[in-house]
């Protein structure tokens, strides 16, 4: 096994840990490492896609089996991501990457700063219960598209705008690792019809995923305050959007 699987393995895992944590997934980050790697971007997508729907789905494993998951309230996002996720797929990968750069550096802009600064503590004691479908649905359209554009799996997305609405957080958190597998995947499916998937790597990258957003969603419900770990993990996509234009710029 060549040292950069060995590496994408190890970070796979790591990040899936680690962004389960939040809530969040591990695209956000892994892509734009993949790339320093050395490869392309759209196989960096492609990877990030795939990592992200396994990682979500070992945590989504985690939340069924403890009976924690609002189905009904996440099948409007799934449906709407499903049909939007290969759009923004085939729009990726038909304009200059460049501009997919800066689209991906102004989205780990916007969940850091969603993650560090909104305050969901506001909606305390008076969280809504209903299941509307204009919401979730408008929240799937724009979580799909960019899924597929940026290859981020959609998460970041989903969590402040579901927030917003006035959604209980621990719901919510649960509600997105049940809707990123299904954009993760359906965009995954987009660029490998396009020939940007290096199989060798999904392979390993998704079993360590599985088994890291497995356990971390374990750790963050029984050991860890979720708030302490968002606030981790928003500084770090900040830190990696300034990183990220300034080898743009130079």
């Amino acid at each position: 096994m060549d040292s950069c699987i060995v590496t994408i393995t190890g970070m796979s895992f790591l990040l899936s840990f680690l962004f389960a944590l939040g809530g969040v997934g591990s695209a956000l980050v892994l892509i734009p490492a993949i790339t320093w790697l050395g490869l392309p971007f759209a196989e960096a997508r492609s990877i990030g896609l795939f990592v992200n729907g396994v990682s979500m789905a070992g945590a989504t494993w985690s939340n069924i089996r403890q009976k924690r998951l609002d189905y009904r309230l996440g099948l409007p996002i799934i449906i709407a991501s499903i049909l939007l996720a290969p759009i923004g797929a085939w729009v990726g990968i038909h304009i200059r990457t460049e501009y997919v750069m800066y689209a991906f550096a102004a989205f780990l802009t916007f969940s850091g700063l969603m993650i560090l600064f909104f305050n969901g503590s506001k909606y305390k004691n008076q969280y809504r219960e209903d299941r509307p479908v204009a919401g979730p649905l408008l929240t799937g359209v724009g979580s799909g598209f960019f899924s597929g554009l940026l290859g981020v799996g959609g998460g970041g997305l989903i969590s402040p705008l579901m927030i917003l609405q006035g959604f209980n957080p621990k719901k919510v958190a649960t509600v997105t690792a049940f809707a990123v597998p299904f954009s993760s995947f359906t965009a995954f499916l987009a660029y490998a019809t396009m020939g940007a998937v290096k199989w060798k790597i999904l392979f390993f990258a998704g079993v360590a995923a599985w088994v890291g957003g497995y356990l971390g969603t374990i750790v963050m419900q029984k050991k860890m305050h979720p708030v302490a770990v968002r606030k981790f993990l928003g500084g770090v996509l900040l830190l990696l959007a300034v990183r990220m234009i300034q080898k743009m710029l130079l």
